[in-house]
């Protein structure tokens, strides 16, 4: 029997001996058809069932005056050598790799609210080295916050729903104070940040407190910012008579510093102005009887530790002990 050069088959058939991992080798030719869809037919896709994945590639011969044949005629007793198919493999492997996802041109709808006395707003934490895009059909007012950081974290969007809300203080000194930013709502690097509402004829931001050094588990060093806006209270503008319209409203804020290191703030507010409480004690900030009062408080400081850890004046520290036997202003939340 006449044997063709160049084949594959075991040792004593004359065939040339191609030994290597076969689980895999597939009898199909495969046809590439670019003008359909290019990269799913130049890929293809095979069930792998080694490690090593091996299959065979042999290029067709072009066609000629004498390689054809025609159908139905009888096979020639002579062959002329055919070509060796060419084993090539590859090997699957589990990779494992770190790498940071970058939202670019990543879109979030967020949803506002009517004013900052309305509750919590949604809000999109933005990480150092990004940039974005603030846009709005219709207009409005938008907070941007910020403070330097040494570490990058993800971007974050919190819907209003899940901002903690906290009815701090009690009687005279009840207040709403809305947790979007601090350490215990959303991860971050140095920014502290958080909404507080205190109606009117309340004091907040009471007893006076500071933050200006670090003490590990008493106090962390933040320098903070106070942002306001007042309103008339509901029901103030109907009790004012046509000729005297109520407003504008206004409220006061007080800073105070210790002997070494003296500040001496006591500033009326108006809705936009902006409070600065570099070191010292701070408070109160009060909302007198008719007007209430609205701040965006950012703080952030130099320590290595996020968290906002204060110490009361010892002169008016005996104000928070009186709470426990009063009521929280009803008109909270």
């Amino acid at each position: 029997m006449t044997t063709i050069s160049n084949t594959v088959g075991p040792p004593g058939t004359g065939g040339t001996v191609n030994v290597g991992a076969r689980e895999d080798l597939e009898d199909f030719i495969y046809r590439v058809s670019p003008e359909e869809t290019p990269f799913v037919n130049n890929v293809g896709s095979i069930k792998c069932k080694a490690i090593r994945h091996e299959w065979q590639i042999e290029a067709l011969a072009a066609p000629s005056s004498t390689n054809y044949h025609l159908e139905g005629d009888d096979l020639g007793t002579t062959y002329s050598a055919g070509n060796i198919p060419t084993r090539v493999s590859n090997i699957n492997q589990i990779f494992e790799k770190d790498g940071i996802f970058s939202r670019t041109q990543g879109v979030l709808d967020l949803a506002g609210r009517p004013d900052v006395f309305s509750g919590p707003t949604d809000l999109v934490y933005v990480g150092r080295d990004s940039s974005f895009t603030v846009t709005s059909v219709s207009g409005g007012r938008v907070a941007l916050p910020f403070a330097v950081a040494r570490s990058r974290f993800p971007v974050r969007y919190v819907d209003s729903a899940s901002v903690p809300v906290e009815l701090r203080g009690a009687g005279s000194c009840s207040r709403q104070v809305q947790n979007f930013g601090t350490p215990a709502a959303l991860e971050a690097d140095s920014i502290i940040a958080c909404e507080v509402i205190t109606p009117g004829g309340n004091w907040s931001s009471y007893p006076p407190h500071k933050h200006d050094e670090d003490r590990e588990g008493v106090e962390t060093a933040l320098e903070e910012i106070y942002y306001f806006q007042m309103r008339v209270g509901p029901g103030a503008g109907a009790a004012s008579s046509s000729a005297q319209p109520a407003g504008p409203a206004f409220g006061y804020q007080r800073v105070y510093g210790t002997a070494e290191r003296p500040i001496d703030v006591l500033e009326e507010v108006r809705t936009d102005d902006v409070v600065l409480v570099p070191h010292g004690w701070h408070g109160p900030a009060m909302a007198p009887a008719g007007y209430d009062m609205y701040y965006l408080n950012v703080m952030a400081g130099p320590g290595q530790t996020r968290a906002w850890l204060i110490c009361d004046d010892p002169a008016h520290a005996w104000v928070r002990g009186t709470w426990a036997g009063q009521p929280v202003d009803p008109r909270l939340p």
